[in-house]
């Protein structure tokens, strides 16, 4: 990795822990930027989980105000998130290669697609409040959860995303106490599938470090101040880098 390479990928966490804060689309930053520099898609993939760790915890810890009196919530959705990662980084360690490179540009585009209507998603939560919904998350809520983990466990990309969709619809609660929730979710996830990876896959530590100090610095800069960032320009900067992503894994 040279210098400018290094600087980029330092450059890039910064970018994702803001954003993963914020909307929940950091990976569509970090993993081209790691594809670019010659990364193979799987080691990126794990190199950019464990980066990304110290990020949500950072932005976690941004957002503590918000998760006062949500134990119980955090617990009974925790477990599943748990589990959930864990199971997609068995999956992303037992499946071959080629079906991640199968996989992968499907579900960019499916993480597109969940950040260019996540608009949309927080004015119909906001606008119904969550009505009628469980308060600490429903059987339904807890499978859609576990779902994701899997999902944020194999890949992540947007997951945050998918959280605030599903807990928007399924919880009775303000849009940015859930937010806090989605941001101890994604350092569960997150977190037992990199000590997964740790153990288990092939690793670029340099890689990890440099997205892990960036990512930690964007933590704490979406939880500060992310909320007067413009989304409408963060959502295209992601579209554009995600698009990009796509067509580089296909033309490989």
């Amino acid at each position: 990795m040279t210098p400018w390479e290094g600087l980029a990928v330092l450059a890039a966490g910064v970018g994702a822990g803001t954003i993963n804060v914020i909307v929940g689309s950091g990976t569509l930053i970090t993993f081209p930027v790691l594809l670019a520099i010659g990364l193979p898609p799987v080691t990126a993939n794990v190199s950019n989980t464990l980066g990304l760790v110290p990020g949500s915890i950072s932005g976690a810890i941004g957002y503590r105000r918000e998760l006062v009196g949500q134990r119980r919530r955090l617990i009974r959705l925790g477990i599943p998130s748990l589990l959930g990662g864990l199971l997609g980084a068995y999956l992303l360690t037992q499946l071959p290669g080629k079906a991640f490179d199968a996989i992968v540009p499907v579900l960019i585009l499916l993480a597109l697609v969940l950040v260019v209507i996540q608009p949309r998603v927080a004015r119909a939560v906001a606008a119904r409040g969550g009505k009628g919904a469980h308060p600490d998350g429903s059987a339904l809520l807890i499978a859609g959860v576990f779902c994701s983990g899997v999902y944020g466990g194999y890949f992540g990309a947007a997951q945050g995303v998918l959280l605030l969709a599903l807990m928007g619809m399924l919880l009775r609660d303000e849009l940015q106490r859930m937010n806090a929730v989605k941001n101890v979710l994604a350092v569960i996830v997150n977190g037992v599938a990199a000590l997964f990876f740790v153990f288990t896959a092939s690793m670029d530590w340099l890689a990890a470090l440099l997205v892990a100090v960036g990512s930690t610095i964007g933590g704490l800069i979406g939880a500060r101040v992310g909320r007067k960032l413009p989304p409408t320009a963060l959502r295209a900067l992601i579209v554009v880098i995600g698009l990009a992503a796509v067509t580089k894994l296909l033309l490989a």
